[in-house]
């Protein structure tokens, strides 16, 4: 396990929730309805571990077909900042992003979820406020924004755009934006806010061109 000096202790292991093209960014807020059975299964568990893992999970997307799927090298390990049961056994929760991890090794379990063990090394960073994005970066970033929704006949509170904080658009547009699962994770995966900006500025160029980002994998 790997953690920063006088920030809390992150878990070593924890359970996951594989999911195509819902990706969790550090200090993002993911909505989730949780219905199947192994995964009520895995937010009570959660709910009621203790230390480091308590209210813990990874939100990671799975990579291939398999059963069970492969999984991406990278996910993002949430905090459950609210639980509502609902009336019909669905639970409803939102996470919160702490940091990002990579898949040390996949953990034999005797839980219907599946458990990883946690490499945060690299991450460091994802615990910090995140420096401003330079004045052309975010000036691109809302330059791209408007040919791309006006390709798709979609529309944006302009006033709430330009009033935003940068990692809180980046992150609403990373989170919102119906890209391909590959290109989410390309977007998890940037080092930083700036090269996550930037990323995201190319996908909305590419797909508002009509050429599409294509070769991610």
């Amino acid at each position: 396990m790997s953690e920063s000096e006088g920030l809390e202790p992150l878990p070593a292991a924890v359970p996951v929730f594989p999911l195509t093209g819902a990706v969790l960014f550090p200090r993002g807020v993911l909505p989730l309805n949780i219905f199947e059975p192994r995964y009520l299964a895995m937010v009570k568990d959660a709910m009621a571990a203790s230390g480091a893992a308590n209210r813990m999970i990874g939100m990671i997307q799975p990579k291939g077909k398999g059963d069970p799927p492969s999984l991406y090298s990278v996910g993002c390990l949430g905090r459950i900042s609210d639980y509502r049961e609902t009336d019909d056994g669905r639970i409803l929760i939102a996470l919160v992003g702490v940091s990002r991890f990579r898949v040390a090794a996949e953990l034999d379990r005797d839980t219907l979820y599946r458990q990883v063990m946690t490499d945060y090394h690299g991450f460091a960073d994802d615990r910090h406020d995140e420096a401003a994005l330079d004045a052309a970066t975010r000036a691109g970033l809302e330059e791209a924004l408007r040919p791309y929704l006006d390709a798709r006949g979609l529309s944006a509170d302009w006033e709430a755009v330009h009033g935003a904080d940068d990692e809180s658009l980046v992150i609403t547009l990373a989170s919102a934006l119906p890209f391909e699962p590959a290109e989410k994770q390309a977007l998890l995966e940037a080092a930083t806010l700036t090269e996550r900006a930037q990323t995201l500025s190319a996908l909305m160029s590419f797909a508002a061109s009509g050429d599409g980002f294509g070769g991610l994998q």
